[in-house]
């Protein structure tokens, strides 16, 4: 037997198989890396800087992280947390963790120290592979209780994370699983409430999103993706698993860079990428920027696309393909696919159709828009309802919060707090974010968090934040803020104390002093802010 077949098979297990059932095995992405190991062998797998290797190299060093993490003590069920950027030891976590029977909590490496050490201790995490650059970030944390792994990502074989996969078999490990709706991967969210919450994807939804993406992206063994977006955002839209599924190419980027984006997509021949409408516009700004040979698939999501961006994308050769979720489904959940009539139509007009949220992913069920009584609304295109969802693509709830997934979860469908209209033809289309959740650099900020940590500062009565236009990033938060009698305090100074308790990129750019518009009832009226704020932006803009 071959390397290759040895990684690919070895590992197979009953426990991965209901007993006596020849027709059923669990759903498993880790095993979209066995068939690629054996299939692609010795076909470039990563790009991760200096760093090439095969699909057999990065089988074998998965199975190493795996059999080091239960040499280590993993039990089933463990968490195991990352805190690294887009790199080979973040892919290999992907599958290495959920390999070893661990569950998977990669950390969003932008938040403040903090914010990483609440989700590590509601996670109850064990283990920790953390970025010698992000090391700071845990400096400050008290974490006795967690097995801490540093990563250079380098292939310094000083490196500590290096030495524990040397240490560790690179036999594939024997299958834990026992039920595909076991828990693979756990994601933080802050919601619509200040503290996060975590999402749990399963086995089987990582598996069945994992092959809507690639159907959605069209994706083949002849593809090349650059990641341009977080690993750590919902499992990269579990991306580390479709792009192995058929046996494509990663590329691996620390940071959006555009100039190196070009650069990588003229060099490595990119095929795909996924970004926020600010890492769009990053990237066709860039004076690299030139009309493409041959089309690149560029997934837009995160905050609805204006139909400018569309066109602009269009006219470089980008092949637009706009997906639209949340954490809680995986990521992307629906998909507006250019209909071939739409072809004929102006460039404009053809993008502003594009710009819709559209229907449902394969994998899922179509998505409803309904009132508040559960009835669909009419699809008139006008009627506003919130946006419903139910299906694969949708999390088995909230991590330790059974409150929190069964409002979720009321009347069996997982509601989004999103609203829009639905048109004539079934596709919806996003009118506002009913949870005031601000979209900054296709980052999601709480408004709400932002707020409770304003009104800890001892001069401030109370204050509300909303998200306002902003050229590069979409929105940025504002905070309108009401002092206490007799106190003061500088707009400078809430800013740095929001910065001292915050991710930066969560903390307002502007602060408003006075009263606060209400409701009879006291409730503080965010839609008055919000629309004052954006009609003088469209002023100052005219």
């Amino acid at each position: 037997m071959t390397d290759a077949q040895l990684i690919a098979t070895e590992g197979a297990s009953p426990q991965n198989r209901r007993a006596g059932e020849v027709f059923r095995t669990e759903l498993n992405p880790v095993d979209f890396l066995r068939r690629a190991a054996y299939v692609y062998s010795e076909k470039v797998a990563v790009v991760d800087g200096e760093r090439r290797y095969s699909y057999r190299r990065l089988a074998e060093r998965s199975w190493r992280l795996a059999n080091g993490l239960r040499s280590a003590g993993l039990r089933k069920g463990d968490r195991v947390a990352t805190l690294l950027f887009n790199s080979a030891p973040m892919l290999e976590a992907h599958f290495g963790v959920p390999a070893a029977g661990g569950v998977l909590v990669a950390i969003n490496s932008r938040l403040a120290s903090p914010e990483v050490g609440y989700i590590l201790e509601h996670s109850g995490a064990r283990f920790l592979l953390v970025d010698a650059a992000l090391e700071p970030l845990i400096t400050p944390l008290a974490l006795s209780a967690v097995t801490v792994i540093r990563c250079a990502s380098t292939s310094d074989s000083e490196d500590e994370y290096e030495r524990f996969l040397t240490d560790a078999s690179s036999v594939a490990p024997a299958s834990w699983l026992e039920d595909e709706e076991e828990t693979i991967s756990i994601n933080y969210t802050s919601g619509t409430t200040g503290q996060p919450k975590g999402v749990q994807y399963t086995y089987r939804g990582a598996y069945l999103n994992a092959l809507s993406e690639v159907i959605v992206a069209g994706m083949s063994h002849d593809s090349v993706y650059l990641w341009t977006l977080p690993m750590f955002h919902c499992n990269g839209w579990c991306f580390p698993w479709a792009v192995t599924a058929v046996g494509a190419r990663h590329v691996a980027l620390r940071a959006v860079d555009a100039d190196l984006v070009w650069q990588v997509i003229d060099q490595e021949g990119v095929t795909h990428y996924n970004g926020a409408p600010t890492v769009q516009l990053m990237i066709i700004n860039h004076p690299k920027a030139h009309r493409l040979e041959r089309p690149v698939t560029a997934m837009v999501a995160a905050a609805p696309p204006s139909p400018t961006l569309l066109a602009r994308l269009a006219e470089l050769n980008f092949r637009i393909v706009h997906v639209y979720g949340l954490t809680e489904t995986y990521g992307p959940i629906t998909v507006c696919p250019a209909q071939e009539e739409w072809q004929r139509l102006p460039t404009g007009q053809r993008a502003k159709l594009l710009a819709r949220q559209g229907q449902a992913y394969p994998s899922a069920d179509l998505v409803r828009v309904v009132d508040e009584d559960m009835h669909d609304i009419p699809q008139d295109a006008e009627t506003m309802g919130e946006v419903i969802m139910r299906g694969n693509n949708v999390m088995s709830g909230y991590f330790a919060d059974e409150a929190a997934t069964a409002k979720a979860f009321r009347a069996g469908w997982f509601h989004s707090g999103d609203l829009a209209v639905w048109h004539p033809d079934g596709n919806i289309e996003l009118r506002d974010r009913g949870k005031d959740i601000i979209i900054s650099g296709g980052e999601n900020i709480s408004s709400i968090e932002v707020e409770q940590t304003i009104c800890a500062h001892p001069a401030v009565l109370e204050c509300a934040v909303i998200g306002i236009p902003h050229e590069h990033w979409g929105e940025r938060p504002k905070a309108f803020v009401t002092l206490n009698s007799g106190a003061s305090a500088s707009a400078d100074e809430i800013i740095a104390f929001c910065r001292e308790r915050l991710a930066h990129y969560k903390c307002p750019d502007a602060i408003a002093f006075g009263p606060l518009p209400k409701t009879s009832t006291g409730k503080v009226q965010k839609f008055v802010l919000r629309e004052r704020e954006w009609a003088n932006a469209r002023l100052e803009s005219a």
